[in-house]
């Protein structure tokens, strides 16, 4: 193989790479704590779907996630979100956009 078929090969391994990365939903760093109480306590999560649509996501994924409800969603511009909402107010806690944090509500500190 020549060196030119091997950097085209090398080149376009790495754009299939960075496309996949771009397909993934963001990824927070797991460590979001609620202190949400008992789960008995939570709002369901048909209640959070809505807020969602306020929002103007479009609902990807939602989950228990620890004791906070987790939403993968997009955004209206087409981003990939990843959002954690108190599972008792349903206040929406901190959003992650491709592992960076991009909202915190005010004295959040989960």
């Amino acid at each position: 193989m020549t060196f030119r078929q091997n950097a085209k090969r090398s080149a376009l391994a790495a754009a299939a790479f960075a496309a996949l990365g771009l397909a993934v939903p963001a990824q927070a760093d797991g460590d979001v704590t609620c202190n949400a109480g008992p789960q008995k306590a939570w709002q369901k999560m048909s209640k959070l779907k809505k807020k969602v649509w306020l929002e103007e996501w479009e609902l990807l994924k939602m989950q228990v996630e620890g004791d906070c409800y987790e939403v993968y969603a997009r955004t209206k511009e087409g981003q990939s979100i990843e959002a954690f909402f108190h599972p008792v107010t349903l206040k929406k806690l901190v959003v992650f956009r491709r592992g960076q944090e991009i909202y915190r509500a005010d004295g959040f500190t989960g």
